[in-house]
């Protein structure tokens, strides 16, 4: 077979799609920038893909643990106390609120629904908290807490594609692949990008929102367990031990290369560095991941229910990851999405459960990080893909004997801390019964940029050619601004 013909067969369809992106009349300048890009990239990844690398400027954090909420949760029965609320519940909604606005179930005229629960000021600051979070009111002077947040996106998978990966489409890279892949890790026997998963389920955009996109793969999210093998398949498989397992590493990894210097896809150098990386893990990962060393008395701190797939393992695993030098460790928790159409979405019901399951770990995660000198450095960030409206859900019109709350793009609360964050900080802030963010308003893309400030990568110029363009995280305008209030 003529060389040509032979290059073309050993091409994917993602890698064809990929070299050809804007027309078939651009090949010659997609394929002319594709290989400059691809040259650099090749003699990065060749050296070592993970390699600690220096940030642009001074960063205020090294690492990051972010928590998300899959669902969506209540900003009103946790952070945004809205008294005004209470005088209007069980009162129609006002036209206004509802004219031009698309809801997920909302039919009709809903009525106004009061918070269920009661807040109070704590800390030093005064920052308004939920009696449903008494933990993590102990340490509401650490947070800066943000009533502001808004979105375009009132659906889960495109909200929580928006919020992690900049884009509510399928493809773009997540924003623990951008910081590994601008900063590496200090640790490189494990992934420099750890997600992992509690609350029964995967959030409803899947495994995008941890995935790398048009990055290399070697920069996505690593799933983990705190329950059993910490990497599913990692361990040799019988018969094979470590020797034999390096000498077929070995042989595979001359093979990839040889593929590399033919046909240059850099597909192939990924999958050499995970081999490598895989490889590594297997002695790494299990003394990493094993929560049970830990002292009794941090176990109980973190509510830890040793040999279980809860939250609570997952927040004291966080803190062991960052500490032994993983840049990013995201955790995803599901069942936030309170519609109020069983007891299990109830906010009456299951709220309080859900809310207890996370405030206690939070609470001892941060005062854990600062007892070990890893806070200032370490910056967390928590929150959902959007809140909840301030109309209790009349899904099909009428309202059944549960309690819920519809999908709210338009306010809502997140908040952040330590990692060069200001501590006992509320930033803005939505009108009287919690429907629009009138003050300060901030967008998934501010955030974005927000973050990789605090790494030290400047947002507007961290980029990747893909597609013809220069991608970003926070997308190709000048609209996105980085949160300087929230910065110490």
């Amino acid at each position: 077979m003529p060389p040509r013909m032979e290059e073309l067969q050993q091409r994917t369809r993602r890698y064809f799609l990929r070299s050809c992106p804007l027309a078939l009349g651009s090949f010659a300048l997609a394929e002319f920038l594709g290989r400059a890009a691809h040259a650099a990239e090749t003699e990065r990844s060749t050296i070592n893909p993970l390699a600690p690398r220096a940030p642009h400027f001074k960063a205020k954090a090294k690492r990051i643990i972010y928590l998300h909420m899959a669902g969506g949760p209540s900003q009103l029965e946790m952070f945004d106390y809205k008294p005004a609320l209470q005088k209007h519940d069980g009162q129609a909604c006002p036209q206004e609120f509802l004219e031009g606005k698309r809801f997920a179930f909302i039919k009709g005229v809903p009525q106004m629904l009061g918070g269920r629960y009661q807040f109070q000021q704590r800390g030093d600051a005064g920052t308004w908290v939920s009696e449903l979070l008494p933990h993590t009111a102990e340490v509401a002077d650490e947070l800066a807490v943000i009533r502001s947040v808004c979105t375009d996106q009132f659906n889960h998978a495109p909200a929580q594609l928006l919020m992690h990966t900049g884009n509510q489409r399928l493809g773009y890279a997540s924003i623990g692949a951008w910081a590994t892949y601008g900063l590496g890790s200090e640790n490189q026997n494990l992934p420099g990008f750890i997600v992992l998963v509690s609350g029964g389920k995967t959030p409803d955009a899947g495994k995008s929102v941890w995935g790398a996109g048009f990055l290399p793969a070697v920069y996505q999210g690593v799933q983990c367990r705190s329950q059993g093998e910490p990497v599913l398949y990692l361990n040799n498989p019988p018969g094979i031990d470590a020797e034999m397992r390096r000498t077929t590493l070995d042989a595979i990894r001359d093979l990839n290369m040889l593929q590399n210097e033919r046909f240059g896809d850099p597909d192939t150098l990924a999958r050499v560095g995970q081999y490598e990386l895989a490889f590594r893990m297997q002695t790494a990962a299990p003394e990493v991941m094993d929560i049970s060393k830990e002292p009794a008395a941090t176990q109980e701190a973190y509510g830890v229910e040793l040999g279980k797939l809860s939250f609570a393992n997952n927040c004291l695993l966080a803190r062991r990851l960052v500490e032994s030098g993983v840049r990013y460790v995201q955790l995803f928790d599901w069942g936030w999405d309170h519609h109020g159409v069983s007891d299990r979405t109830d906010l009456r019901y299951d709220l309080p459960r859900k809310v207890a399951s996370i405030d206690r770990p939070i609470a001892a995660l941060i005062k854990d990080l600062r007892q070990r000198g890893l806070l200032d450095e370490t910056l967390i960030v928590w929150g959902g893909e959007f809140g909840r409206t301030p109309m209790r859900e009349n899904r099909g019109g009428s309202y059944g004997p549960y309690i819920g709350r519809d999908h709210h793009p338009y306010g809502f609360t997140m908040w952040m801390a330590g990692g060069g964050v200001k501590r006992g900080l509320t930033y803005g802030a939505t009108d009287e019964i919690g429907y629009y963010a009138v003050e300060n308003k901030v967008q998934p893309h501010d955030l974005q940029a927000t973050i990789l400030t605090l790494l030290g990568l400047d947002p507007f110029k961290f980029s990747y050619p893909f597609q013809g363009l220069d991608q970003r995280l926070i997308g190709p305008t000048s609209e996105p601004k980085v949160v300087k209030a929230l910065i110490g």
